[in-house]
């Protein structure tokens, strides 16, 4: 199955169809509860638990205990904060990147409100190691949170690294892995304090995530009541149909690793800084998701680029889709030093993984006519309208 068009996966991702197969499996087989004793439900019990020891043993965790199966990464990053700011000091900070997803950013907001320190940034857009070290050291927040990859620009953190800095101090490290999840190998997670993932990213049902949270944590403070499943640490029952859906998508999207590279993106950024004089490629300096490219163009609204380019059957978006619809800037372009004007002529191309060279060059090409037709004095007429409205 092809998704023809389709660049905003960082959005969101289409089911896979093994996926598709395995959730309807599972609702018809494991749709009981797991918390309930009879022998039905028992099987959904252990289904939903060996989902549990699958993704422990994937993402290099000793401890499938760790593991809070939930909604997705927003409900994760809201349960970290608010379990924080409930068990710390009244005047106790947190530090976060100035890139983070906005279920992070307005999270820390709210429950540490003028208490959140900005994550220094070196000029590539990565967070700065030495600064980062030297300003836990003198300010001693109660977290450090820095995601993976960036769900706008791509950018890959030292997260590693910043596992290792914060351990080293004693400060809980947070990362938000939802855009790195099934776009990038697996690596050694088991050293992350606290991790959020979301399955809609790569190509499961949405309504499903995790959290894994730092051993010995038998309550999360803050949480909502009603319920004692998950440990006792999330009220709800399981979904457990689409628990299983999610963990068949992490394998499908990580089978499909071995094919995937950033070549096809790099020759199409390379096309459009040839036929498209003037455009910048955001975060080209540093390491970046292979399926990721945002380009800030040089003239016209990216709302005119992109309804051109919805018309031709392609789906870019402006950054993030969380906050796109609601017309405030991005914090992240902020960081990244865009001006307004700069934030008013991106787009955010995010490629599935079945996407190749033709797909690439087929949105360069869409690029390149759209270009063209808005250079038209029609077009221009047309933009200076729709800016004086």
């Amino acid at each position: 199955m092809t998704w023809s068009g389709y660049f905003d996966a960082n959005a969101t991702t289409p089911l896979w169809p093994v996926v598709r197969e395995r959730y309807l499996e599972a609702l018809d087989t494991t749709w009981q509860n797991a918390s309930s004793l009879y022998h039905a439900a028992g099987a959904a019990r252990r289904e939903l638990e060996g989902a549990r020891e699958e993704l422990a043993d994937a993402l290099g965790i000793g401890q499938p205990e760790r593991i809070v199966f939930g909604s997705g990464a927003t409900e994760s990053a809201n349960l970290v904060f608010r379990h924080l700011a409930a068990k710390s000091a009244p005047d106790a900070k947190v530090m976060i990147s100035p890139l983070e997803h906005p279920c992070v950013r307005d999270a820390a907001f709210d429950c540490f409100p003028g208490r959140v320190i900005p994550a220094p940034l070196d000029g590539s857009g990565a967070v700065d190691l030495e600064a980062t070290a030297a300003r836990l050291e003198r300010d001693r927040p109660v977290l450090l949170s820095v995601m993976a990859a960036n769900n706008e620009t791509g950018a890959l953190q030292p997260w590693r690294e910043l596992g290792e800095i914060a351990r080293g101090l004693e400060i809980p490290y947070h990362c938000d892995a939802a855009q790195w999840l099934g776009k990038m190998p697996l690596d050694e997670f088991g050293s992350v304090d606290w991790l959020t993932g979301s399955g809609h990213k790569f190509g499961a049902p949405k309504g499903t995530g995790f959290l894994v949270v730092p051993e010995g944590i038998d309550r999360l403070r803050g949480a909502s009541v009603g319920g004692a499943q998950e440990s006792g640490r999330r009220a709800g029952t399981e979904n457990v149909p689409g628990i299983l859906a999610m963990m068949t998508g992490l394998t499908e999207a990580g089978n499909l690793l071995s094919q995937v590279s950033g070549e096809a993106r790099d020759e199409f950024e390379e096309r459009i800084l040839r036929s498209i004089p003037g455009t910048r490629v955001v975060g080209e300096d540093g390491p970046r998701l292979w399926n990721t490219s945002m380009l800030v163009l040089p003239a016209f609204s990216n709302l005119s680029w992109l309804t051109r380019l919805s018309h031709l059957g392609f789906q870019v978006s402006t950054g993030s889709a969380c906050s796109a619809g609601k017309g405030h800037p991005s914090h992240v372009m902020e960081a990244m030093g865009l001006s307004p004007d700069e934030m008013g002529r991106v787009l955010r191309a995010s490629a599935l993984w079945s996407a190749g060279p033709d797909e690439w060059s087929g949105l360069a090409a869409a690029l390149e006519g759209v270009w063209t037709e808005l250079c038209q004095p029609s077009g221009e007429a047309r933009e200076k309208r729709r800016l004086r409205l």
